[in-house]
């Protein structure tokens, strides 16, 4: 029997999290709410890519670690997990052959181009997906209230060159 409520996600709710995969990739997440996340790619394949209002599952897995879990517009499929105690991560990423063979098409922000984004997933390729299961460090936590539309406004160009150098010293 869990020593804590599952339903209770309130350790999780309003975070600001920046992580750095093992491959050297920079994300930024919020978990805006419980069924919805915004997040900020500061480089990798998909770099520069930043979403707003992404619909996600979440569940909470012990007394600091959650997993997310949502499908994208473009036909990728994340899994993460966040582990507060030990600043850990894990994602996998599903992501369909369109988008390994031509990145770019998804970077930018998707909100304002969801049909065209479901265009590229419905035209291809889809298969062979591409798989991407790494850690990473959780290198930067910050409480926020949720449904804070100002945590991430914009793209990771439109920020200056230390953004995520000044928000880890900020630890």
């Amino acid at each position: 029997m869990p020593t804590f409520d599952k339903k209770d996600l309130s350790d999780f709710l309003g975070k600001h999290l920046v992580f750095t995969y093992d491959n050297g990739w920079n994300y930024e997440l919020y978990i805006k709410n419980a069924k919805k996340v915004d997040f900020r790619v500061h480089s990798g394949i998909i770099g520069n890519r930043w979403v707003k209002n992404q619909d996600v599952y979440i569940a909470r897995i012990a007394k600091k670690i959650c997993k997310l879990s949502w499908t994208e517009p473009t036909g990728t499929n994340v899994s993460i997990i966040i582990n507060l105690e030990n600043m850990l991560y894990q994602g996998t990423i599903f992501f369909p052959r369109w988008i390994i063979n031509d990145p770019e098409k998804a970077s930018r922000i998707q909100d304002d181009r969801i049909p065209l984004m479901e265009f590229y997933r419905e035209i291809g390729p889809t298969y062979p997906i591409e798989i991407l299961d790494e850690f990473a460090a959780i290198t930067f936590v910050q409480d926020c209230s949720q449904d804070d539309e100002s945590v991430i406004e914009c793209s990771a160009d439109e920020l200056p060159a230390d953004f995520l150098e000044n928000l880890k010293k900020s630890l």
